[in-house]
């Protein structure tokens, strides 16, 4: 049944009239479905939902995705997270409104996001597994990969923001 919902959105946006380089859902439908797969479990995952979108957020940030940062900026205000957290995204360590545990998923978003550059330390797993269990993180890591593939998807095939 989910595959037949994933081949549906799959489906139904290649049929969308898309302002980007190329419409990709209708190129290539199975690669769109697999990701729709993964899409499907982040979204089921344990994480805070208002936790999940400042994720998104805040890699969009990183990564100069103009779409995702769009959509993940009003999906958060639907959520009511609040204007400030959002506003204070971009330099959230000296913000000091964000809960421990929203920093430590914070710091591994923008770790894993600049991968290259700042790793992922034996000393940032612990840190942020004092606040989440063995699942979590494995659930922290996905929702961090995911909206990294969106971005990375998202700029490669020309999409932007709507404003």
């Amino acid at each position: 049944m989910a595959k037949l919902v994933n081949k549906g959105i799959v489906k139904a946006a290649g049929m969308m009239k898309m302002d980007n380089r190329i419409n990709y859902f209708k190129v290539s439908p199975a690669a769109l479905e697999t990701i729709m797969e993964s899409e499907k479990y982040v979204r089921k995952t344990s994480i805070d939902r208002k936790l999940k979108e400042l994720i998104k957020i805040r890699v969009s940030q990183i990564n100069g995705c103009s779409y995702c940062l769009n959509m993940h900026t009003k999906a958060a205000k639907k959520l009511k997270v609040s204007d400030e957290q959002i506003n204070a995204l971009e330099d959230w360590k000296a913000a000091g409104i964000f809960r421990e545990e929203e920093q430590a998923a914070l710091e591994l978003a923008e770790n894993m996001t600049l991968i290259a550059e700042n790793g992922v330390s034996d000393a940032l797993y612990t840190h942020v597994r004092e606040y989440y269990n063995e699942k979590e993180y494995v659930e922290l890591v996905m929702v961090i990969l995911q909206i990294n593939t969106w971005n990375r998807l998202s700029i490669a095939m020309g999409n932007h923001a709507d404003v």
